[in-house]
């Protein structure tokens, strides 16, 4: 989040404290807050895919179905896509609920979950008021397994265009996951991201 940034840039949402000294959210994961120490934040995540499945097939995501009979997450601010609000009032709460219990199943000691999307959203609000489609800089959310929760693992620049520290590739994550839950590397694999491993 960039609260100290033009509108155009932070959007409408505040950040919260969450249960890390120096690790805050977004206002709508009230219940992810009381559970930073479960999780780890990649805010650095970037590639240059350049539709999307081109980026689905870079995280080895399933191809979604085009279906806009419901809020999501794809606000560009203009129908049939939600609005940026929608973030708030539907589509955040249902996430924080779901991501919430996860952390909360007594599970996480044998399980990784991993919350990401094929790309993030643009810096700026467009003149639609909601944000497009950017690959260049995002953040996902990694936890149990052989992850160490409680921390943020890069940043980036002032406006979140760009990363500023620790750029992480599709491929890193992968990695990751696989020696978090014990895989062998495949052959070619990219290093895993070892700071956010329990056991590096």
């Amino acid at each position: 989040m960039k609260p100290d940034a033009p509108s155009e840039i932070r959007g409408p949402f505040r950040p919260i404290r969450t249960n890390v000294p120096g690790i805050e959210i977004s206002e709508i994961f009230p219940r992810m807050a009381r559970h930073a120490d479960k999780y780890a934040i990649i805010r650095s995540v970037h590639h240059t895919a350049a539709t999307h499945a081109e980026a689905e097939q870079l995280f080895g995501l399933p191809p979604r179905q085009s279906v806009f009979d419901g809020i999501d997450w794809d606000i560009h601010g203009w129908k049939p896509f939600s609005a940026i609000s929608s973030y708030r009032d539907v589509a955040g709460p249902k996430f924080d609920r779901a991501f919430g219990s996860l952390l909360e199943s007594g599970t996480l000691e044998n399980t990784v979950v991993v919350a990401l999307g094929e790309f993030g959203r643009t810096p700026r609000i467009n003149s639609d008021g909601g944000r497009d489609h950017w690959p260049h800089c995002f953040s996902i959310l990694m936890a149990g397994g052989g992850i160490r929760g409680g921390q943020v693992y890069g940043s980036s620049d002032r406006i979140g265009a760009e990363p500023r520290d620790n750029p992480v590739t599709p491929a890193m994550i992968t990695a990751t996951i696989r020696k978090a839950m014990g895989i062998p590397s495949a052959e070619g694999d990219y290093r895993a991201i070892e700071d956010l491993l329990l056991t590096a």
